[in-house]
Parts: structure tokens; C-alpha cells; sequence
């Protein structure tokens, strides 16, 4: 299931961006023969919203955000796995925060135009607590996964460690 999940993460990930360099690319050639696509902008930006979510739930996944581990490296497996335990209850917490606090935004702004596209600005705006709920199921994953290892102490929950499987995923 996990690795279905990593190949739908890496595939909405590659097509948006996909669309995104076509929605740039043909609004650059437009504009130069004079028939600008006002709407493409929008959409583009609309687009990376979304990309950033996906990008980042992928790269939580994977352990792939940045962290400072100078102090910690020094404790011990166990101890690093629960620190990292309640670092997820923090973000897990924040992250459902933002997922009722988006949400109202969304609602708040579904007659809100986004910019000369005609779209709802909901489009927006529900990126926030959709983007937070796909990255709280990888980090509650994460926890899973160390916690079911704890044993054999070779994972964590944000930490990259050797065990990490990082190789992409079969082709689609």
C-alpha cells in the first residue's frame, strides 16, 4: 500500500508539474504573438499550491525535509524515537489546526473570484487543509512504520536512516 501510495504522490506530483511548464510555456509564446492567456497565470499558480503540498507530503515520506540533529544524534535510538514521537503529536496537533482553520477559509471565500480565471478562490485555499491532512496520514505512516521497527532500531519517524527504502518508484 505505501509503495501505491509513493508511485499516486510521485505521478500527481510529475503531472502538475507537467501542466504548469505547459501553462507557462504557452502563455510566454502567446504574449509574444500578442494573445496573451490572462487566465494561465491563475492557473499556474493554482497549480503550484497544490505541487507544494503533494512535494511535501512526498519528501515526509521519505524523511526528506531538513532538520538540525547536532544534540540529538547523541541519544539513543529509543530516545530518539519517542522525542521524535512527540514532535509528531506536536505537528499532528498544528497540522489539524490548520486543517478546521483552512477549511473555514475555504468556505469563507468559495464566491471569491481567483484572478481573471473565473475559478472559486475555494480552489485556493482548500490546498491548506487538504496539503495538511496528506501530510499528517504520512507523518501518522512514518510513526507507524518506526514504532512497528522499534526492535530492530533502524527507523525514525522524521530522521533518514540507512534502512530508508529511497529508490523511486516503477514505472507508471
Amino acid at each position: 500500500m505505501a509503495r501505491f501510495v509513493a508511485q499516486l504522490e510521485f505521478l500527481a506530483g510529475a503531472l502538475l508539474l507537467l501542466v504548469i511548464v505547459v501553462l507557462v510555456f504557452a502563455a510566454a509564446i502567446m504574449r509574444f504573438f500578442g494573445y496573451p492567456l490572462i487566465w494561465s497565470v491563475d492557473m499556474a499558480q493554482l497549480l503550484f499550491i497544490w505541487l507544494c503540498f503533494v512535494g511535501a507530503t512526498r519528501a515526509m515520506r521519505q524523511h526528506g525535509h531538513i532538520g538540525v540533529d547536532l544534540l540529538v544524534r547523541m541519544l539513543g535510538h529509543r530516545q530518539r524515537l519517542w522525542l521524535e514521537t512527540a514532535q509528531a503529536v506536536v505537528f499532528v496537533g498544528f497540522m489539524m489546526v490548520l486543517t478546521v482553520e483552512g477549511y473555514q477559509l475555504t468556505v469563507l471565500n468559495k464566491e471569491r473570484l481567483f484572478g481573471d480565471s473565473g475559478f472559486s478562490y475555494a480552489f485556493v485555499t482548500i490546498a491548506v487543509p487538504a496539503g495538511c491532512i496528506m501530510l499528517s496520514l504520512a507523518i501518522i505512516a512514518n510513526a507507524v512504520d518506526a514504532w512497528r521497527d522499534h526492535a530492530n532500531g533502524k527507523k525514525l519517524i522524521f530522521t533518514r536512516t540507512d534502512s530508508d527504502d529511497l529508490t523511486p518508484p516503477a514505472e507508471l
